[in-house]
């Protein structure tokens, strides 16, 4: 059977001081001359890192298919490359804000999206003051050489989404973050896990450090459904060619084979929500 690569290119580099998109598409430009087929930014690549503060500001969120979005979509066009970007975006019919991430096609076309799922509350990382929790599971973006999924950043740390993810048949997924440096070692032990586990490739790209002051850095990287590294660096922009057989091997050898069981686990599931319910309504 033949398999075609997909040419990704790694984009460890944000554009909030980008207000025309006209260094993002240079970027994409670039990427696409490498011979990219899709680049993936960061976690809201075109926001500053506003969760480093508790405070929201109404400008840091935009309706459905507004600023950032364009920009993104814009550039994807001009550029003739996919693009995985990002924005918080408000949800008109609530008002409430997800951080979302954003596929757009090499025509500037949206293909899909995905809200965050998982927010941490600490410092220099407020997120759940900025956004609200998705409600929806991943789901795989069709239409590149393999499916593709999405886990914003923290998600992966809870591998439920990977896994749900790995059953539907993904063969890459993305993991935008915003990362400290040091905590590089223990993101790399838990995305390589994520790698074997779902007998995928696991591709994230990290937000680079902005000022003395930020609190974000450390290295973007690709592991292979072996849980092997393809790459780990800290340049603007690399680009990597994935090998779409690569999965369905692993899914042929130990643990990909092994079989999933929704039906067990959604009734674990069901018992721990019973649980933690009954636990609110005695406090």
């Amino acid at each position: 059977m033949n398999h075609p690569p997909l040419n990704i290119a790694l984009i460890t580099e944000v554009f909030f001081d980008d207000f025309e998109g006209q260094r993002l598409t240079r970027r994409l430009c670039d990427a696409r001359a490498a011979g990219a087929d899709l680049a993936v930014l960061p976690e809201l690549p075109l926001d500053p890192w506003v969760p480093a503060s508790r405070n929201a500001d109404p400008m840091d969120a935009e309706e459905p298919r507004g600023r950032r979005h364009q920009l993104q979509a814009g550039a994807a066009r001009e550029a003739g490359i996919a693009v995985l970007g990002g924005a918080i975006v408000r949800d008109p019919s609530t008002g409430k804000r997800h951080n979302t991430a954003l596929l757009f096609d090499e025509r500037g076309s949206l293909s899909g999206s995905y809200r965050k799922v998982h927010l941490p509350f600490e410092d220099d990382f407020w997120e759940a003051a900025h956004y609200e929790p998705g409600a929806e599971p991943p789901s795989t973006f069709p239409g590149f050489a393999m499916p593709l999924g999405v886990q914003i950043c923290s998600d992966a740390n809870r591998t439920s989404g990977c896994q749900l993810l790995a059953a539907q048949g993904v063969g890459a997924i993305f993991v935008p973050r915003a990362t400290p440096a040091e905590s590089w070692p223990r993101w790399r032990m838990v995305l390589r896990a994520n790698a074997v586990t779902a007998a995928a490739y696991v591709v994230t790209v990290n937000r680079p450090p902005v000022g003395e002051s930020s609190p974000i850095g450390g290295p973007s990287a690709v592991f292979d459904p072996d849980g092997e590294v393809v790459i780990e660096t800290a340049d603007p922009m690399a680009v990597i060619r994935l090998d779409s057989g690569a999965p369905t091997r692993a899914r042929e050898a130990y643990p990909g084979y092994l079989a999933f069981h929704p039906d067990i686990h959604e009734k674990g599931w069901r018992a721990v929500a019973g649980q933690a319910s009954a636990v609110r309504d005695h406090s």
